[in-house]
C-alpha cells in the first residue's frame, strides 16, 4: 500500500517598506508594512482549510507576523526555524538596488545573471541558502510523514529551496518568481519524493507590487 503524500506550502512573507522602495533587505528585521499586514490576512483567509499539523517560520519579524496571522485562524503555535531565515546580505544589506548597482557595476551584472555563482562582499552564497534550507526541508518532511505542514520564510530562501527540490540547473534563480504573500505547494512521498502541485499563487490578493530584482 503507497503511504500517505506529506503535503508542504512554502509561504513568502507580506510586503514591507523596503519590497516598494526597491531596498535590499536580507536580515534586517523590519516588520510589514500596512499593505502587507492586509496581505497576510487575505493569505490566512485563503489557507484556513489547509490542514496544517504544524507551522515554521524564519525568525524575522516580516516572516512571523506574516505566520501569525495564519496561526490565528489555524489555532497553532508558530515555530521560529534558524535554516528558514533570510540569506545573510553582508555589504548589500539595507541599500537601496540603485546604489548596489552604481557602487558594483560588475557584481550587479552577475546578480541579475547568475547570482547562483557570485559572492557578495561579507554575505552568504545562496549555495549555502540551497543547502540547509533543503536539509532543513527533508528532516521536516521525515518527522511529518504523511501530514501537512507550512514554512513562511524569504523570496532568497524559497527560490533556491524549490530549485533544488526539482533538480532544476542553474542559473535557475530569476527563471523561478515568487510574489509577496504567495504560496507555493508541493507533495512529497518515498517513491516519488517531491512533486510540484501549485506555484507562486496569489489569487487570493488584492494587491501586491511586482518586484523585478
Amino acid at each position: 500500500m503507497s503511504e500517505s503524500p506529506t503535503t508542504i506550502y512554502l509561504i513568502r512573507h507580506g510586503e514591507t517598506a523596503f519590497n516598494v522602495d526597491s531596498r535590499f533587505r536580507g536580515r534586517v528585521d523590519i516588520p510589514l508594512s500596512k499593505d502587507g499586514f492586509e496581505q497576510a490576512q487575505e493569505l490566512a483567509h485563503a489557507l484556513c482549510y489547509a490542514p496544517f499539523a504544524a507551522l515554521y517560520s524564519s525568525p524575522l519579524s516580516r516572516a512571523i507576523q506574516t505566520a501569525e496571522a495564519i496561526s490565528l485562524s489555524q489555532c497553532l503555535d508558530i515555530v521560529p526555524h534558524p535554516k528558514f531565515n533570510n540569506i545573510d546580505l553582508g555589504d548589500w544589506t539595507d541599500r537601496p538596488k540603485s546604489e548596489i548597482e552604481s557602487e558594483y557595476p560588475e557584481l550587479w551584472r552577475e546578480w541579475i545573471s547568475s547570482p547562483e555563482r557570485m559572492s557578495i562582499p561579507n554575505a552568504e552564497t545562496i549555495e549555502s541558502v540551497r543547502s540547509r534550507s533543503t536539509g532543513a526541508l527533508d528532516r521536516l518532511v521525515s518527522l511529518h510523514r504523511g501530514q501537512c505542514f507550512g514554512i513562511v520564510s524569504h523570496r532568497a530562501v524559497l527560490k533556491p529551496l524549490i530549485a533544488s527540490l526539482l533538480f532544476m540547473p542553474e542559473p535557475y534563480f530569476w527563471k523561478l518568481h515568487l510574489n509577496t504573500a504567495s504560496f507555493t505547494v508541493f507533495e512529497h512521498t518515498k517513491e516519488t519524493g517531491y512533486k510540484l502541485l501549485h506555484f507562486n499563487l496569489t489569487d487570493h490578493l488584492s494587491s501586491y507590487v511586482e518586484e523585478v530584482f
